[in-house]
């Protein structure tokens, strides 16, 4: 059956649909063929081919991408030699956008293993509740800023609370340090706030998500269908921290690798898309609006996405949610190719929810794209069952797990070993 006689609204299209049986059929469109229907026929061809696909995701569905900031000022305000129990060097930093300092501000929290006399890679990602969760130190301070998921919209203080491997997300830092990798982390609500769907006045998604960064990009013409996103916000921010690290000696930036979980992996999969500073990406159960196919319409929808997170993507992405599979003209099999030829490790989460089949499918008709350009592409075979790792291939992987939603210590490993295979 071709997409053509699908129907353009498919009658329940406001509600998640958990039947595989009720998948329409749908057909992705070629990475390595251009709109007009010529073939990506050299490497340089595929740079022209990216770009188009980065434009049609800028245009239809995470708008467009904010522009360099006119200056990057930052501040080294506080660091310890001997943190995490003489172990690691902890710095922190101030990050502005204006030569005078006025405007929005960012603060990053680094951890480097101390006991390495050679420059080591960084691990990048935004964090959900503040600096502060990330390692028990007093030192580091609250974000005076708002936050969603709190009640009171107070930063909560949690100190150190990633590093409970009781948690959902873990954090584990000594493993990490020990492999010879630094850690960079801000708080996402720093960059931009994510207000709940619920949220009403002051707090409403339609305006108070558009602030923090926001603000340095003059108002916005609502007129518009492609207007800059929380989540190119997000990803935009990231790409801020890599311009850090590029400024710390210490650090071997060209070997960065960016991850996050769910919207933030979204934002580390986008930022890895458009930068590409990016050496290695591995986003983390990012589901619908990352890397899962919304032509398969399974779980979250282009509909959900839309009603729930209307600040995540711009007002075009809304015309094809009647029926992704009729209507879409792209799906995110290009986002996840437009990585390549860079190394990519896809973590899913196996809730319908978040359609992880739909990952791996992404994954399996971005391959063709690391093979073109002479990488090692998904490992042959068929959907992998939770914690297998035949999926996991040297450039392009993945893999599935169960048990809570969050970045664990299994990902974390899995992660390491993917980052360092030489």
């Amino acid at each position: 059956m071709e997409n053509q006689s699908i129907p353009d609204i498919r009658p329940d299209y406001n509600a998640p649909n958990y039947d595989p049986e009720k998948i329409a059929p749908y057909t992705l469109e070629d990475p390595l063929t251009f709109l007009d229907g010529s073939k990506v026929a050299s490497p340089e061809d595929w740079k022209r081919r990216r770009r188009e696909i980065l434009d049609i995701f800028a245009s239809e569905m995470y708008g467009q991408e904010p522009p360099v900031p006119e200056e990057l000022v930052t501040e080294l305000f506080e660091e310890k030699e001997d943190a995490l129990g003489g172990f690691a060097v902890r710095s922190q930093y101030k990050m502005w956008f204006k030569k005078d300092k006025s405007g929005p501000c960012i603060d990053w929290l680094l951890l480097r293993p101390r006991y390495v006399d050679k420059k080591v890679p960084v691990i990048l990602f935004l964090n959900y509740r503040g600096n502060q969760e990330i390692v028990p130190d007093e030192e580091i301070p609250v974000n005076d800023v708002w936050y969603g998921f709190t009640g009171d919209h107070k930063a909560p203080v949690g100190r150190g609370i990633m590093m409970n491997p009781n948690q959902a997300t873990y954090l584990p830092i000594g493993m990490l340090l020990s492999a010879g990798y630094a850690v960079m982390s801000a708080n996402y609500c720093e960059v931009s706030p994510d207000p709940d769907w619920n949220e009403k006045g002051e707090f409403d998604q339609k305006t108070f998500a558009y602030t923090g960064v926001f603000d340095l990009w003059g108002k916005r013409d609502e007129t518009r269908t492609d207007n800059t996103t929380a989540l190119g916000a997000w990803a935009w921010a990231l790409s801020r921290g890599l311009d850090l690290a590029e400024r710390i000696p210490q650090l071997d930036a060209a070997n960065a690798v960016v991850t996050g979980c769910s919207r933030l992996g979204k934002a580390a999969l986008l930022a890895a898309a458009r930068d590409e500073r990016f050496a290695v990406c591995v986003p983390n159960q990012c589901g619908g609006g990352g890397a899962t196919l919304a032509k398969r319409d399974f779980g979250e929808n282009i509909a959900t996405q839309m009603n729930m997170f209307s600040h995540w993507y711009c007002k075009a992405y809304d015309k094809y949610k009647r029926n992704p599979a009729r209507l879409l003209t792209f799906d995110q099999h290009l986002l996840v190719a437009a990585v390549a030829p860079r190394r990519l490790f896809i973590q899913g989460f196996n809730k319908n929810w978040f359609d992880t089949e739909g990952e791996y499918l992404a994954c399996k008709a971005a391959s063709c794209v690391w093979e073109f350009l002479g990488k090692e592409g998904l490992p042959e075979g068929t959907f992998p069952a939770s914690f297998e790792t035949s999926a996991i291939g040297r450039d392009l992987a993945y893999y599935r797990r169960s048990e809570e939603h969050g970045l664990a210590a299994i990902d974390w490993f899995h992660l390491l070993i993917f980052a360092s295979a030489k």
